[in-house]
């Protein structure tokens, strides 16, 4: 059995990290990768998504505040 929701998480002390999936390419032009990495607070995530909020759907929510990605 895994851990499908924030609250299974946060009850087991998880720690939640992002990254920006940015590469730098725009068809056949490069340009620098945005690099952006964070960890998140798993209590505020709780707080704004709820308990029962599925893992799964985290990185469909989230945007890199650098460049947008």
């Amino acid at each position: 059995m895994g851990i499908e929701t924030l609250r299974e998480a946060w009850n087991l002390s998880w720690e939640i990290h992002v990254r920006c999936l940015d590469d730098g390419r725009e068809g056949m032009k490069h340009k620098r990768r945005c690099g952006y990495r964070k960890y998140l607070d798993l209590e505020t995530l709780v707080c704004t998504r709820g308990r029962d909020f599925p893992l799964a759907r985290i990185a469909e929510r989230l945007r890199c505040p650098r460049c947008g990605c």
